[in-house]
């Protein structure tokens, strides 16, 4: 499957930065690359998500429910919208 795509000037202009300087050998290097490191830091996204989320769950100290959760956060936004 082939694409075209009309970038903007200031788009154009670094990808013609990166293959000048050799960065890249052509355009489809250039968003090979971009879509890779976009792909890197959704997978970093996730994984600290899934690492949050394992340690929440091996949090051995009793869950609060959630309307005091909610009620303790309405009291410090109350009390930061008074300050």
């Amino acid at each position: 499957m082939s694409s075209t795509v009309t970038l903007p000037p200031d788009l154009a202009a670094k990808v013609d930065a990166r293959i000048a300087s050799g960065a890249a050998d052509d355009a489809v290097d250039v968003v090979r690359a971009g879509i890779e490191a976009l792909e890197a830091a959704d997978a970093a996204k996730l994984g600290a998500l899934r690492a949050k989320v394992a340690r929440a769950l091996a949090d051995p100290r009793p869950s609060v429910p959630a309307d005091e959760v909610f009620d303790r956060t309405n009291a410090l936004l109350d009390a930061l919208a008074r300050s």
